[in-house]
């Protein structure tokens, strides 16, 4: 009598899905994701176009500003720790609601999306993915602007660990908060092409409404009610109260740092985000349906 035999057939691997997960073992979305979100950074590291314009804009920003108008005004300290927590909130920004706003609709535009629904790979995988990248760039973009303010400007960064604490908090909330809102705004775009001007745009116009190149108390009330609706505005804030003396608090609007609105506001952009989200995300572009 033969011996009966199992006939094997080889599974195609598909880097980023879940044919790379051994089959028969119980693995998660958590880790299926962290695997997904590798690959995304090894990515974008090989675009090496986008690693730069990702990371060359906030620093160059700070560089200009830094040699150009220190001693020119009476700012109470030096141009360079003047504008670093500002321009720190825009660069966390950048990397966050801006590449994710891009990058998703390129995506959407190109097939990407409706491709990744079609594997095995949970859906919440392709968002935790998504996650691990936006934070490797956040803290790539906060550790380049922190050397290089201290490295050739000399910044005073915080001594204090309450204070590096509130820009962790900061850091961490605003981040999440902004790739939310990132991914839900890549939805409003038709096309890649598109994407820009839906993205770019309104960025533009929050980086002079919230307190990055213009002082707060230099702004209109309407413009500041305006801003506090998004969250660039509360992370610069929170990321002043981080960086610099407690005397400084009196250039904010209310005169006070205000951290627990702070949170309140980052908080809320954060369940804000994760509902507008789920409620509005496409896989495929409106023209497939």
């Amino acid at each position: 009598m033969s011996t009966p035999t199992t006939e094997t057939t080889a599974v195609p691997r598909t880097e980023g899905t879940a044919a790379d997960i051994p089959r028969g073992r119980p693995v998660g979305a958590l880790r299926i994701g962290l695997s997904r979100g590798w690959m995304e950074i090894r990515s974008f590291g090989r675009e090496w176009e986008s690693v730069v314009f990702t990371f060359s804009l906030p620093t160059l920003i700070l560089i200009m500003f830094a040699a150009i108008f220190d001693g020119m005004f009476d700012m109470g300290m030096p141009a360079v720790d003047y504008y670093l927590p500002g321009i720190i909130a825009m660069g966390l920004m950048s990397v966050s609601f801006q590449t994710l706003g891009t990058a998703i609709a390129a995506e959407r535009d190109h097939g990407a999306l409706r491709r990744v629904r079609g594997t095995p790979m949970p859906p919440s995988s392709y968002f935790i993915g998504k996650t691990v990248l936006i934070m490797f760039l956040a803290s790539g973009q906060l550790i380049l602007l922190l050397g290089v303010a201290a490295l050739f400007f000399d910044a005073s960064l915080p001594t204090d660990a309450s204070s590096w604490a509130t820009i962790v908090w900061v850091f961490a909330l605003g981040t999440v908060g902004c790739a939310l809102l990132g991914i839900a705004v890549s939805s409003l775009a038709r096309s890649a092409q598109a994407a820009s001007a839906v993205v770019v745009v309104p960025f533009l116009v929050l980086q002079f409404t919230s307190g990055i190149f213009v002082p707060v108390m230099a702004l209109p009330d309407w413009v500041l009610t305006g801003a506090s609706l998004f969250p660039l505005l509360w992370m610069a804030q929170g990321m002043r109260a981080g960086f610099f003396p407690d005397a400084m608090a009196e250039m904010e609007r209310n005169g006070a740092w205000d951290l627990h609105m702070v949170a309140i506001a980052l908080g809320a952009w954060c369940v804000v985000g994760l509902v507008v989200t789920l409620a509005t995300f496409r896989w495929k572009t409106r023209k497939d349906g």
